[in-house]
């Protein structure tokens, strides 16, 4: 259960100032976004259920790019790495030295965390509701506009005072919760040649799609 959940918090995950009001936090996105092709950063992660129980809490780093590739590498408390390269999702968790893979899609496309990258695809994928402040952050709610089979119902994007964005909140239709802190932000970074490959290591299982 607790590896699904680092799945879906990563693609529902794989996805926000300038003169605006204080409480306009879809103009510190579009400020933010503008000119943006690439993001790395650090995260910390917190995953509750319908009871507000947190089931789990871990840490690490993550690297987004145009288009569609994405590293989200888990290092405490157990490490887990999850990349896509634009065709492939690898997922390697080291401790069970297996490798999956699948074929990238809509999972990814349709994850909140794309509007960080690619804001275009958030009018065009997502009903956008300013959301108010609350926390010291200005709030932006996104909810997918094609309901069947979305990875999560609802998620909410919140932006400091200085215009980054520094939370996610993602809830599913079963009630799961899980929230993002964002730290660490830098933009446009000149990334690592394998930053969004991947080569299973010799003598791991490798399971999936081919």
């Amino acid at each position: 259960m607790l590896r699904h959940s680092r799945w879906f918090a990563a693609t529902a995950v794989l996805l926000v100032a300038g003169i605006a009001q204080a409480s306009d936090a879809r103009a510190q996105l579009d400020a933010f976004t503008r000119g943006l092709t690439g993001l790395e950063g650090q995260f910390t992660q917190q995953v509750a259920d319908d009871n507000g129980r947190v089931r789990e809490s871990s840490s690490g780093t993550l690297a987004l790019s145009t288009p569609r590739l994405f590293r989200w590498e888990y290092v405490k408390p157990y490490p887990q790495l999850i990349v896509a390269d634009g065709r492939t999702v690898w997922v390697y968790d080291p401790d069970l030295q297996q490798v999956t893979r699948r074929s990238q899609g809509p999972q990814e496309q349709d994850s909140p965390l794309a509007a960080l990258i690619d804001p275009s695809k958030l009018d065009r994928d997502f009903t956008v509701t300013e959301a108010g402040t609350s926390g010291g952050l200005n709030w932006l709610e996104l909810r997918p506009k094609a309901t069947d089979n979305a990875a999560f119902e609802q998620a909410r994007l919140g932006f400091g005072s200085d215009g980054t964005p520094t939370r996610m909140e993602i809830q599913d239709s079963l009630g799961q919760r899980t929230t993002i802190g964002f730290s660490g932000w830098k933009r446009n970074p000149t990334f690592a040649r394998d930053t969004f490959r991947y080569t299973p290591p010799a003598g791991v299982d490798v399971v999936g799609e081919e």
